[in-house]
């Protein structure tokens, strides 16, 4: 039995990899602002046709992509593109940026991160998102919907800093608020089927997956 050799398993050697740092807030609010930008630029046309269309509704008139292309160009499509870029800026950055921090503050406070808190989190900043980013959206309403009036019912806006001039000097800063409701109460879903599901199936992706 002396002769014999013993065999000595190793134990395994556990990862000495530090886990990364979270990307600090201000990184989370500049990445989201421009993925919303950028984003937005590729949805921009979509969005054009739909608000034609739900005014030629509401006009009592049937709408036709080929006769706006006709009358306007087909860059028509773009009208408002800048307003929308800019509401981007205040909408997507303030939408993940606002859900991330008070996500993580909720956490300090409760110890957890469950999917009701998710939800109400979720709720909260995407319908406070919607408020900050309303004015943006009322001036890309505004300069997309331009072109489809009758020539003596146009502004021509210049740019989005004239459209948000004028509106102020004509109408007033409650203008832009004006339908504001309906706008949070979507963003405040959209919160929560969006932004907080993903963060939820993010964190149950990295807990199968052992994914760090």
């Amino acid at each position: 039995l002396s002769n014999m050799s013993t065999t000595t398993i190793a134990a395994p050697k556990m990862s000495s990899t530090p886990a990364p740092a979270p990307l600090s807030k201000p990184i989370v609010f500049a990445t989201s602002g421009m993925g919303g930008m950028l984003g937005w630029v590729l949805v921009h046309p979509a969005n054009t046709v739909a608000v034609r269309m739900n005014l030629s509704s509401m006009q009592g008139k049937k709408f036709s992509f080929a006769g706006m292309i006709r009358e306007n160009g087909l860059m028509s499509v773009y009208d408002g593109l800048a307003a929308g870029v800019w509401r981007q800026v205040f909408y997507a950055s303030s939408r993940f940026g606002l859900f991330e921090t008070c996500r993580d503050k909720l956490h300090e406070i409760r110890g957890k991160t469950d999917f009701a808190g998710r939800v109400g989190v979720g709720a909260v900043t995407g319908a406070t998102a919607a408020m900050i980013s309303c004015p943006m959206e009322v001036a890309t309403v505004r300069m997309s919907n331009d072109a489809t009036l009758p020539a003596d019912q146009r502004r021509n806006y210049k740019g989005v800093a004239d459209v948000v001039k004028r509106i102020f000097v004509e109408e007033g800063a409650a203008a832009f608020w004006r339908g504001s409701t309906p706008f949070a109460q979507r963003a405040a879903l959209v919160g929560v089927f969006q932004v907080a599901t993903l963060d939820q199936f993010k964190e149950m992706y990295a807990h199968y997956l052992n994914q760090k």
